[in-house]
This record gives C-alpha cells, structure tokens and sequence, in this order.
C-alpha cells in the first residue's frame, strides 16, 4: 500500500508528463506553420528577385541586409521581421503590403484570389500600377458587397405581401 506522499508525487509526476507531451506536441505543431508561413514568404521573395532578374547579393545590398541572411529566409530558415520585410520589398521594388500578406502578418486584401493573383502576376504592370488596380478592385469589391447587402435588407424590410379579400375576388368575377 502507497503512503499518501507517495501517491502524491507519483500523481505530480504524471501530470508533469503530461504537460511536458503536450507543451513539446503544441511547440512543434507552431514551429510546423511557422516554417510554413517562412518558407511561403521565402519562396515568394525568391520568385520575385528571379522574376526582377536581381541576385541575391544585388537584393541583399539594396535592402540593407547580409547575404547570408537573405539566403536564410528565401529557403525559409528565417523568418524575418516587419521591418526586414520592407526593406527587402523595397529592393524589390514591390509593396511591403504584398510581403506582409505573404508572412502572415497582414489579412490577404478581399476579393477573389484569382483576380487578386492575376494582376499581381501581370508583367505588364508595374508594382505601383498593381497597387493602384488592387486598390480599385477592392473597392469596387466593397461597394458591390455593400451594394447587395442594402438591398437584402430593403427587401426584407418590405411590408409582406397581402392576399386579396374575398370580396374583391368576387367583384372581379
């Protein structure tokens, strides 16, 4: 038979495991989205300099960070800052809103992906005609949605329709 101490630390043992399990189980499911959302923004950011026929000392010296390092973030080995993030889009010579979407700090601009994904990926156009179509587009977007919103609620705010009287039936008859 246990004396009751011992029962005790037996059972603070266990929860110990158990928190220990959990606590490593949640830290890699973090790290897993986290290296995720990295290797997303890296990928993008590789994409963009290739697309921008730059290399990645020409980048890494226009936005202000080693080679080393930018190297790092585009195989998604790090995970930069806000701030690293603007200066690399400046050396792109794209917005930082379009990196910040990609890491995950700033909500994807509303309207369909597709036609967000197009004008973005239009050579034609350059970073601030994009920004400037995107701009119009969720706007038109907002005033749309706005649009059909107001009149869901003209329509159900519509006295509901009344059936003839009887009478007025049999008058017409």
């Amino acid at each position: 038979m246990q004396k009751p101490t011992e029962f005790v630390r037996d059972q603070v043992s266990s929860v110990r495991e158990t928190v220990a399990t959990a606590a490593a189980s949640a830290a890699a499911e973090a790290s897993t989205v986290s290296d995720t959302v990295s290797s997303q923004v890296g990928d993008f950011i590789r994409t963009q300099r290739s697309a921008a026929q730059v290399s990645l000392r020409e980048l890494a010296r226009a936005a202000g960070v080693s080679n080393p390092y930018l190297s790092q973030v585009e195989r998604g080995l790090r995970k930069p800052s806000a701030e690293i993030l603007a200066s690399i889009a400046r050396g792109l010579k794209i917005s930082a809103e379009t990196l910040y979407e990609q890491a995950g700090i700033l909500d994807r601009r509303s309207g369909t992906a597709g036609t967000v994904a197009a004008i973005r990926a239009d050579e034609a156009l350059s970073e601030r005609h994009k920004a400037v179509l995107l701009e119009l587009y969720e706007t038109y977007a907002r005033e749309h949605t706005r649009d059909i919103a107001a009149r869901a609620t003209a329509v159900a705010t519509l006295p509901a329709p009344t059936a003839p009287s009887t009478t007025a039936q049999e008058e017409t008859a």
